[in-house]
């Protein structure tokens, strides 16, 4: 399988939300010894968007090969300025092209065309390769604390990209531009 072999659509296919909780469950598991208070979020996350979602200002995404679910992504409402990125997950058979960058970036596009100023994200230090990706696409860490979650000791992280550019004169310009 190749990148290009993986087609990005919006989440909407019936069994799409029991697909993206059960995967999450099973994969956090298996990789991290995260316990089922994990999947507990995941559902209440997904039971949320099921029910509460602002097509304009919210959306998520699968990714698939040949009809296989293998990654996704939700991008949903902090406040009226802020998107946060959600449940970005790849599968292990999946990974290593490039699906984790393709998935975020939707999000970003996304968040951007709805008009937020900011994307914000939650994650914990042992996701190293979501942590890369997101650097990779200019998220900015701007919070760490130590949390027991999960059945694990965890350090929460929290990033940032701005999506807006910011108004008035450039740092150390000139009020008249000169």
């Amino acid at each position: 399988m190749g990148e290009s072999a993986a087609l990005i659509r919006p989440l909407g296919q019936p069994g799409d939300l029991g697909w993206v909780v059960l995967a999450h469950g099973e994969l956090y598991a298996a990789e991290y010894g995260w316990d089922t208070s994990f999947e507990a979020l995941v559902v209440q996350i997904v039971a949320n968007y099921a029910n509460r979602r602002d097509p304009q200002r919210e959306s998520a995404w699968i990714a698939e090969v040949e009809g296989r679910r293998i990654g996704c992504v939700f991008c949903v409402a902090a406040d009226a300025t802020t998107a946060q990125l959600r449940l970005l997950l790849v599968d292990p058979a999946a990974r290593g092209y490039q699906l984790g960058r393709r998935l975020v970036d939707e999000c970003v596009a996304f968040a951007r065309a709805a008009g937020y100023e900011r994307l914000r994200l939650w994650t914990n230090h042992p996701l190293a390769a979501a942590r890369r990706v997101y650097l990779s696409r200019g998220f900015v860490l701007v919070e760490e604390e130590p949390h027991r979650s999960f059945g694990a000791d965890l350090v929460g992280q929290v990033y940032e990209l701005a999506l807006t550019p910011r108004t008035g004169p450039a740092v150390g310009a000139s009020p008249e531009g000169t």
